[in-house]
């Protein structure tokens, strides 16, 4: 069989929020005939960007109820589509490469893969790169917040953990990934945390485990000491974090290229060092996950258009030298990760409009 239907899933992708871009190398097309059989990637394409129920799109694509229901949880099964469950009802729905299919592929990653994606990583980059709205963002680590005079309560990590009922942790599959391509890294494995549909989905999957409040609490606390960087999706309605670190996770590897940040993730905070209270002891630069504090003939800075405001280096200053500061004029972040979807894709259309 032609590469056809997988040029023409690649466009279907494409239309999702995030996209999925062509490559003048054709990657793209190799990662998805690794991860579709052509059935299922037909089956895809019937399906909507929003979830539907089985009876529906039974009716609308004309197949049998139980045969399509049994396509469709083994699609979830492989991390290829979405599932929601909702007071006993099931819903279905396509869903972007990333975030999405490429993180759903946690139990399947394979050399190959990992391979592929890193091929595709740069191309996924630029075109994520162009846009104002990212899809996670940057939240301080507890103790830095207690530094600030207010917070918003969605940069209030703990506090959003303790109005979650349903919550699972599973391994990070950045470092699973650099792992299988032979760069592991030694900071903790089982820290992707996340909450409502996302959790119940990872759980249900198996590919997570259900965990409560306090396991949550103590995982954020490993996460700190092992200067993790706390990633949630941009949103004030808390649905998953990742904790991150610059050797695994693209984002930062980006961050600590460039001048400015704010082009590559959202951050609401920057640290600041008091230098009548600095030592000048290097800790800070040591804590600095994107290299954003530099060492200035014997004086300690903060590049403030480079700080992410993770707050990493705040609790290990021995003076208590280092603070955050509030950016001016940040717009709070989308309701929920659908709202965000939804403003990444009104910002593609306007930029394909443009070109």
């Amino acid at each position: 069989m032609s590469n056809d239907i997988y040029e023409r899933l690649r466009e279907f992708l494409d239309t999702l929020p995030t996209g999925f871009p062509v490559t003048p190398t054709g990657v793209e097309i190799r990662i998805l005939k690794k991860l579709f059989t052509p059935e299922e990637a037909e089956l895809t394409m019937k399906l909507k960007n929003e979830p539907e129920e089985v009876s529906l799109i039974a009716a609308r694509i004309g197949m049998e109820k139980s045969e399509l229901t049994a396509k469709l949880e083994e699609m979830v099964m492989k991390g290829l589509i979405f599932r929601v469950r909702d007071a006993g009802r099931t819903f279905y729905q396509s869903y972007q490469f990333m975030v999405g299919i490429y993180e759903f592929q946690l139990k399947n990653l394979d050399k190959e893969f990992c391979k592929l994606f890193e091929e595709y990583l740069p191309y996924l980059g630029i075109s994520l790169a162009s846009l104002k709205t990212k899809q996670l963002r940057v939240i301080p680590v507890e103790s830095a917040v207690n530094t600030l005079n207010s917070v918003a309560p969605y940069n209030q990590i703990k506090e959003l953990v303790r109005q979650q009922e349903l919550i699972s942790v599973a391994e990070c599959i950045c470092r699973k990934e650099q792992k299988l391509l032979g760069n592991e890294c030694d900071r903790p494995k089982e820290t992707c945390l996340a909450f409502g549909d996302f959790a119940r989905f990872y759980i249900d999957n198996q590919w997570a485990r259900q965990i409560n409040v306090e396991e949550t609490m103590n995982i954020l606390d490993l996460a700190e000491e092992s200067g993790l960087v706390l990633s949630p999706t941009n949103t004030q309605k808390l649905e998953a974090i990742c904790c991150c670190c610059p050797c695994c996770w693209p984002i930062l590897k980006t961050v600590k290229l460039v001048n400015k940040s704010k082009y590559v993730t959202v951050s609401y905070y920057h640290a600041k060092i008091d230098s009548d209270l600095c030592l000048s002891c290097g800790l800070c630069v040591d804590r600095c996950q994107v290299d954003a504090i530099k060492d200035q003939d014997g004086c300690f800075e903060v590049l403030n258009e480079k700080c992410i405001g993770c707050g990493l280096c705040v609790s290990t200053c021995p003076e208590q030298a280092i603070s955050l500061t509030e950016k001016p004029q940040m717009e709070p972040p989308p309701k929920d990760f659908r709202a965000t979807l939804r403003k990444i894709e009104t910002e593609r259309l306007a930029i394909q409009h443009k070109s």
